[in-house]
């Protein structure tokens, strides 16, 4: 007596098209199928969409039940899934994402499905499929500029000066010779993150999680609870993707993690979804976070410095994407006290509270200030929190006018600047305050200069608004 066929998993694939199907399979060649003998039954299990009512119903109401949970721990066992079923989904996979002959059907059978429920496809695909500099790379072509075809190189303007990135590697490492207990921890971007300079030399003591952000913060939180220096090196945007950890698995504890915050500001062309504009609002609200953002690399070196020998708090130093300016490296033991800005150089008109890698731009509007009569104080404040409440409380006091620029969004380093401005009365006497931040849009990608330009936080900019302020010729909008 020959075999009968129960197909199970595959909606659609019932009646005359079983046998039909059936007969298929080998031309399909699938993984995702696969067959169970029992008494007269073949039963060929697929990893597509439910068949358990048809094939229940085939059956007498006892053992209907019985049938349908035989289904699921056989689908489970072929293909898996029983995560995606348990949660409600019904899952269908794995699937070659490749491969057309096998994903079209598959989809055209999930959409006339009659299943009243979500489904899950699960498509098995390879990043750059097809183009080998692109599936040989783990965490690069995301984005990418103008490049070779053939040899997949992408065309970048050459400097000596060494990234923002890099600085952070290679001074990390640094310290890492000296101290063991210095570990990295990153979510799938080793090379974009400078972590990879650090596995390099010590690959035991560097974890790379994968895309899962959440858990990079809670596993460095783990890690610090058991004597460990963790660095959790995230760009800012996808910091955001594990704030709820960042708050209750390390700042409620207190927990010294060290997060290195890249990509800080406008990203240029990787554009609006990968730009740091939200950190230092979302990270200078928690209690017991130090929060740092370095001017240029040598500041980013004294912030590394400093971080290494905070034990009793989690901090954060944030820096942009690219290159550097071009000055000379601190070595590893210069250091910066906590909460302390520094003062870059002094006027008696107007001061600028800078906070971020804007400081060049500041420097650049007090210059086209100084032939209009206003000379200008410039203050690298590098601390968002804890703020130097003494140099700024100085400071409006010896100036008629003070602005703060940061790199950033709403309620970060200018707000805490204005309520502390507030709390102490300075407003009620007189002090002409503004806060330059990034505007409330989302920019589209573009060469960084442009995209700072468009948010008008360049040194044109700058000193067009102190002027406008400073004479009082502002103009007053109502923002909507």
């Amino acid at each position: 007596m020959k075999n009968k066929f129960a197909l199970i998993g595959f909606t659609g694939f019932i009646g005359s098209n079983l046998v039909k199907f059936r007969k298929s399979i080998d031309k399909y060649n699938s993984k995702n199928i696969s067959s169970i003998k029992h008494n007269n039954y073949e039963i060929v299990i697929c990893a597509g969409t439910s068949s358990k009512r048809w094939l229940a119903n085939k059956f007498p109401k006892s053992l209907k039940r019985g049938i349908g949970q035989a289904e699921e721990y056989l689908r489970g066992l072929a293909v898996g899934g029983t995560l995606f079923e348990e949660m409600g989904f019904f899952y269908v996979g794995t699937v070659d994402g490749h491969n057309f002959n096998h994903l079209l059907p598959v989809l055209e059978n999930v959409k006339n499905s009659k299943h009243e429920g979500p489904f899950l496809v699960h498509a098995v695909t390879q990043k750059g499929k097809g183009y080998k500099p692109a599936e040989d790379s783990k965490d690069k072509y995301h984005g990418v500029s103008k490049f070779n075809v053939a040899t997949g190189e992408q065309s970048k303007s050459k400097s000596n000066i060494p990234s923002y990135t890099s600085v952070f590697g290679e001074t990390l490492t640094k310290h890492a010779e000296k101290d063991s207990k210095i570990v990295t921890v990153t979510a799938a971007m080793p090379s974009g993150t400078g972590v990879n300079i650090f596995k390099n030399k010590f690959p035991k003591r560097s974890f790379d999680v994968g895309i899962a952000e959440q858990h990079a913060v809670t596993f460095a939180a783990g890690l610090a609870t058991e004597g460990y220096k963790p660095y959790a090196a995230i760009y800012s945007t996808f910091l955001q993707r594990a704030y709820d950890q960042v708050v209750h698995d390390v700042a409620i504890q207190k927990l010294p993690v060290r997060f290195a915050v890249d990509r800080a500001g406008l990203v240029g062309a990787d554009g609006p979804t990968h730009a740091g504009a939200f950190d230092i609002t979302y990270l200078s609200t928690l209690p017991n976070f130090i929060v740092m953002a370095a001017s240029d690399e040598a500041e980013l070196v004294r912030m590394i410095n400093t971080s290494v020998d905070i034990n009793d708090s989690p901090c954060a130093f944030r820096y942009p994407r690219g290159n550097g300016i071009g000055i000379e490296l601190p070595d590893i033991y210069e250091k910066i006290e906590i909460g302390k800005g520094r003062l870059v150089q002094e006027g008696t008109t107007v001061c600028i509270l800078n906070f971020g890698a804007r400081l060049y731009e500041c420097k650049d509007a007090a210059k086209k200030l100084q032939p209009k009569g206003i000379t200008t104080t410039i203050v690298d404040a590098r601390f968002a929190k804890p703020l130097d409440q003494e140099l700024i409380i100085r400071c409006a006091r010896e100036h008629e006018m003070l602005i703060t620029i940061e790199e950033g969004s709403i309620g970060g380093f200018g707000s805490h600047v204005s309520h502390l401005l507030s709390e102490k009365g300075f407003f009620d006497k007189g002090l002409k305050f503004r806060s330059m931040i990034l505007p409330d849009i989302f920019i589209d990608q573009d060469t960084p200069e442009k995209m700072y330009d468009y948010a008008g936080l360049n040194a044109v900019h700058i000193a067009d608004k102190i002027e406008k302020v400073f004479f009082n010729k502002d103009d007053i909008k109502i923002i909507k």
